[in-house]
């Protein structure tokens, strides 16, 4: 047996369906949704392409797995910076340099939420537990849960457009659009 075939007979289950979940992520956010097929998913996770379907029935389901990762990826981030006061400037550059280092992810992410009912409820559900926890903080739990969604999409659509550079595309400054973010942050925080 070749090292390759003991190093994989060796791995538990739970580590196959993070191997895979790891690289499907890399892919997406290499050459977006439609770029990526299972075979190259399996391939970067170091498996036989077969050994995608043994663990995901589609390209979609595997995608929503790696959009809940990198959701709670964020999620750790902003409560890590949470719990040490940082600044709402210091959060708001967290939230751009997260979704700057997963752009053609993201994108692909506003795509499918049109394209399949799956990835929409996925992102739905997403968005509820983000509102639950902002009403978590203190000074938030009073606040109805539509005008704290009407929050988070603000704040999700101004990442997306500072990461993707879209106020230099406009001939406008970043630190004009980070600032809006920071101040959309101060607003949930009090």
């Amino acid at each position: 047996m070749n090292k390759a075939a003991v190093a994989r007979s060796s791995r538990s289950r739970g580590d196959t369906r993070r191997l895979l979940i790891d690289a499907a992520a890399a892919e997406f956010n290499e050459s977006g949704y439609d770029g990526t097929d299972s075979n190259r998913i399996a391939r970067r996770a170091g498996f036989a392409p077969q050994t995608f379907y043994r663990w995901f029935q589609d390209k979609a389901e595997i995608f929503i797995a790696a959009y809940h990762e990198w959701q709670a990826a964020e999620a750790a981030i902003l409560k890590d910076l949470l719990s040490a006061a940082a600044a709402d400037d210091v959060l708001a550059d967290a939230c751009v340099a997260h979704h700057r280092a997963y752009l053609k992810f993201r994108r692909s992410l506003r795509q499918l939420s049109y394209e399949i009912p799956s990835v929409r409820e996925a992102r739905a559900e997403s968005r509820r537990r983000q509102i639950a926890f902002i009403r978590s903080l203190k000074g938030a739990a009073a606040r109805d849960e539509p005008s704290i969604a009407a929050v988070l999409l603000q704040l999700e659509r101004l990442s997306d457009a500072l990461a993707e550079g879209e106020f230099e595309d406009m001939g406008m400054l970043q630190d004009s659009g980070k600032a809006a973010l920071a101040a959309l942050i101060h607003n949930l925080r009090r």
